[in-house]
């Protein structure tokens, strides 16, 4: 069953010519269109299904400083400024709220570990209440249980998957730019070695300047044009439960399992970092970039099924230009939820909250999350092809930071003062992604 998702009419009529072509309708490729449209930038956006309909609308709707990434960190917090922004500059909510995010444990070395996180968060400016015992147990009332400890990080929120992304793209046209749904962009063409413009199903599209946001399939469609991106996903599956259930934190994690309020009123659960490895080819080509990665997971990590093969979206083959994809073969990556996950989750959820005992399940959904070796998004212009901008291998992080990133990408293409320091994100630094260091947080 798909997660809900917003769905909007856009632009019917595919232009001849622009300035850039950014492909992917998912948070982050609206992001980049908005921040560029926002300013005078004639572009468009190709998306070969529906926007947002992908991991965009899949995620939990975290919008988390906390516990991350250090290369990430600042990233994330000019990020929530951009999010308060959406409801005023396009007139319509994208959800966000900051209501902070309450994390609670029974481990001493959980706790240790948020600790030393909040002794750096600190120095960069970054507010997190570390909570004792009775703090912890006091906020975690609706669980009934006495917690060793916790963390409650103020100035972070959530959005609403299901409205983001569409709502960004409204935004976009607002500002003079273009939208296309159902509109597969197959490749690129070139001059010089230089980018002159982008071939998709309804017609080539001229332009100087491609930013590639293509989530799951980027790896893919970077091969046809002979450029290496390692890049592997693994199949999450969540849930979420109709409203009712009162007294709930708005976003809360534990160890067991992960609850958000939705924007209905209901509350989506996850079992943090819990997926479904599914073996294909582009899997194995990439393994050895991988093992660190999933050496350090390998406890939430399980081998999966054929679905991801099925699915295309990691194919190693060539397409042609001329005929459908496998992109059009399949508009939207809607596998099917791993039914176990699914009922050992509720089952935690329920145990965990009693409130949550008889509130019926709504929807269940899996989703594919991108990532690179070392857990940080290539976001940058790629040395072997000028004019061509990556912005993939978000890693399950891209709703939360998908303003800051969409920012940056503007910032690059139209040689901006960056909205932040854009060299931990270089793709090139991938070359060497064996060696490279694995996230921490």
């Amino acid at each position: 069953m798909p997660a809900p998702l917003l769905k909007i009419e856009t632009t019917p009529t595919v232009p001849g010519e622009v300035d850039v072509v950014v492909i992917g309708g998912g948070i982050v490729g609206v992001c980049s269109a908005y921040y560029l449209a926002r300013r005078g930038v004639r572009v468009a956006l190709v998306e070969k299904g529906f926007i947002g309909a992908e991991q965009s609308s899949r995620n939990w709707g975290w919008c988390r400083q906390q516990n991350r990434d250090a290369r990430e960190l600042p990233m994330s917090t000019r990020s929530l400024a951009l999010w308060e922004r959406f409801a005023v500059e396009i007139g319509r909510d994208t959800g966000f709220r900051r209501c902070g995010l309450l994390y609670l444990s029974h481990s001493a070395e959980e706790i240790e570990g948020w600790a030393r996180w909040r002794d750096f968060a600190a120095g960069v400016g970054v507010t997190t209440h570390m909570l004792n015992a009775r703090e912890a147990s006091e906020r975690g009332v609706a669980t009934g249980q006495a917690w060793k400890g916790g963390v409650f990080s103020p100035s972070d929120g959530t959005a609403d998957p299901a409205v983001a992304a569409p709502v960004i793209a409204m935004g976009i046209m607002q500002e003079g730019g273009t939208v296309h749904q159902q509109c597969a962009a197959r490749g690129l063409e070139t001059e010089a070695g230089r980018v002159s413009g982008v071939v998709t199903e309804a017609g080539t599209i001229r332009a100087r300047t491609v930013v590639l946001a293509g989530g799951a399939w980027a790896s893919s469609f970077c091969r046809q044009l002979g450029i290496r991106f390692p890049q592997a996903s693994v199949r999450a599956s969540i849930l979420s439960v109709l409203p009712g259930a009162q007294g709930i934190p708005d976003a809360l994690h534990t160890a067991e399992v992960s609850i958000t309020r939705r924007g209905d009123g209901g509350h989506t659960l996850a079992i943090s970092g819990r997926a479904k490895v599914d073996p294909t080819l582009q899997q194995l080509r990439y393994a050895q970039d991988f093992l660190p990665m999933f050496a350090k997971r390998r406890r939430s990590l399980k081998l999966g099924d054929l679905t991801g093969w099925r699915s295309g979206h990691e194919t190693v083959t060539k397409w042609r230009l001329d005929a459908p994809t496998p992109m059009e073969s399949n508009r939207v990556l809607d596998p099917a939820p791993d039914r176990e996950a699914v009922e050992e989750t509720l089952r935690r959820a329920r145990r965990l909250l009693p409130a949550l005992s008889s509130a019926a399940v709504a929807h269940a959904w899996a989703g594919y999350i991108d990532s690179t070796p070392d857990g940080v998004p290539a976001i940058g212009e790629l040395d072997e092809m000028p004019g061509l901008f990556l912005a993939a291998g978000f890693s399950g992080h891209g709703f939360g930071i998908g303003p800051g990133a969409g920012h940056l990408v503007a910032d690059l293409v139209t040689n901006a003062q960056p909205i932040v320091d854009p060299l931990p994100y270089r793709p090139e630094r991938l070359a060497k992604s064996v060696r490279g260091k694995v996230a921490e947080f």
